[in-house]
């Protein structure tokens, strides 16, 4: 839980007593490699805070191929956000790359600790407006980006990814196929 105090103490100061309360709210849960947090058609209990491992989100087509969205490393948020908020059956997979240690949030769990807090209303403010940034990039890059662009963008925000993500992964990411990404690799 050291881990959950430093992450939010990098937006807001908390007393020992706060912090107490604030992980009453969390559950950890232990991920291996290749498991499901979530896949479609799941109920989305969970907003997961990422303690350690890698995640790869992703959306399945009707042709069965994989439309990734998100990779989440170590203090990155993940859930499928459309069925987290609004009670849906989840449309997304989310799976561990690597065996992986997450803390688990439920939604109500969020509001209460919101509604009790001032301190985490602010926190959970400010995670979701970085993460509608880090979106609202990753399309305009999507749309207005060449492959060598993409590529670049990718390795200057996530360089530890570059080295931890296998390949293939990475080209679907950036919406390539894998002999291109070798040419970018190998400019």
């Amino acid at each position: 839980m050291d881990k959950l105090r430093k992450h939010i103490e990098e937006v807001t100061p908390l007393t020992d007593d706060e912090f107490e309360h604030i992980k009453t709210f969390f559950t950890l849960k232990r991920v291996k490699k290749h498991q499901y947090l979530s896949q479609e058609g799941d109920e989305a209990k969970f907003e997961y805070l990422i303690l350690s491992g890698i995640f790869r989100m992703f959306h399945l087509d009707g042709d069965g191929k994989e439309h990734i969205v998100q990779f989440a490393g170590e203090n990155w948020w993940m859930a499928d956000y459309q069925a987290y908020f609004k009670a849906k059956k989840a449309d997304l997979y989310i799976t561990c790359m690597e065996d992986a240690e997450v803390l688990c949030l439920t939604l109500e769990g969020r509001e209460k600790l919101s509604a009790e807090m001032h301190k985490m209303e602010h926190f959970f403010r400010v995670k979701l407006t970085n993460g509608f940034v880090a979106l609202q990039r990753r399309i305009i890059s999507l749309l207005a980006g060449n492959p060598q662009q993409r590529y670049e963008e990718f390795g200057r925000l996530y360089p530890h990814l570059m080295q931890q993500i296998p390949k293939k992964y990475i080209a679907e990411y950036l919406g390539v196929s894998r002999e291109t990404l070798s040419r970018l690799y190998a400019k």
